[in-house]
């Protein structure tokens, strides 16, 4: 199931396809709704506490600016993607599936400056093979959107694919939502969450949670010298979140978190590092607000064709996330 919503094309905005990956594979566990903006809600009714499951469907890419009289297409990124990863990638365009490179002026013709500084964002562009403007127009448009063309690979323990920030919370969320709850849960798959939790924005106004769990991808960097940049480390199990630049995650709920994970053995790790955040951000303060936090699994080279996670970190989340829901299910916060 990673494979397929990995592959899938999901860039903010434009989440349709992954939306249809999971709805299929979810249709006969619940009350299916998609709201106004795409979130994708699963309602198994319970009573009691009112608990939301978020993860989300979109990814980082690209949306076309314009096209150059030589058939170059301009592009702006979508969501944080960092200039310097760009150069010669590969990427595939959503409408069409056309496929492009993106590229720059080779080293040869670089000066000192463009050497040794990054490149702009506005200074690349996509070469679709075209060889003018009313060529390119064929098959792209301005405002056609496109993602990293990247190919899912399991590496020993690792899996390699784009869009793991955040597949692997959607895939965690479409297990957990095969086990039954007493109380009233809502499995939701946001969208546009790379561009400003908008996705959340809307379902947690509709659902008025009390407790909100977010399930995500999260910044990974352990192959640096230095061991207070590490923020998370692969293979070290799920990522606790205690406080981000978008949330401070709910006292009760994050000691409930660790002694759920010492009681079944699971390995956890606090997330090193308050940059970022996720939808827990708008969750938290929702109308009269709900108790929230966030399980994220490390995932290296975030927001790049080429993510990373380890098997086992993927495995030991979705086992906390079982474990903590049944703890909540047997007492309250």
């Amino acid at each position: 199931m990673l494979k397929r919503l990995t592959d899938a094309f999901g860039v903010s905005g434009c989440e349709k396809e992954v939306r249809e990956v999971i709805k299929e594979e979810i249709k006969d566990f619940g009350e299916v709704t998609i709201d106004k903006l795409g979130n994708l809600i699963l309602h198994k009714k319970g009573k009691g506490k009112r608990v939301m499951l978020a993860a989300h469907m979109d990814e980082v890419g690209f949306i076309v600016t314009g096209i150059k009289e030589d058939g170059r297409i301009k592009f702006a990124p979508v969501g944080g993607i960092d200039a310097r990863i760009l150069v010669s990638k590969r990427v595939v365009f959503e409408r069409t599936k056309t496929k492009g490179i993106i590229g720059y002026k080779p080293i040869h013709l670089q000066n000192d400056a463009e050497r040794n500084n990054p490149v702009n964002v506005k200074e690349l562009f996509v070469d679709i093979g075209a060889t003018s403007k009313d060529e390119a127009l064929k098959y792209v448009k301005l405002g056609d959107y496109a993602t990293f063309e990247s190919q899912y690979i399991e590496m020993g323990n690792y899996i390699k694919a784009k869009a793991l920030d955040d597949r692997v919370g959607c895939a965690i969320l479409m297990e957990v939502l095969k086990e039954d709850y007493d109380f009233d849960i809502y499995f939701v798959w946001t969208v546009q969450e790379e561009v400003g939790l908008r996705g959340a924005t809307v379902a947690a106004y509709s659902i008025e949670p009390e407790i909100g769990l977010v399930i995500e991808g999260t910044t990974c960097a352990d192959f640096v010298k230095d061991e207070k940049d590490f923020v998370t480390e692969t293979g070290k199990g799920p990522a606790i979140s205690v406080m981000d630049s978008s949330s401070i995650a709910d006292e009760k709920l994050l000691n409930r978190i660790v002694d759920v994970a010492e009681e079944n053995n699971i390995p956890i790790q606090f997330r090193r590092g308050n940059v970022g955040g996720n939808d827990a951000g708008i969750i938290h303060k929702t109308k009269k607000g709900a108790i929230t936090a966030s399980i994220s699994v490390p995932t290296k080279y975030i927001h790049s064709p080429i993510s990373m996670i380890h098997r086992e970190d993927y495995k030991n989340t979705l086992k906390l996330v079982k474990a903590l829901l049944r703890d909540i299910e047997r007492e309250d916060l």
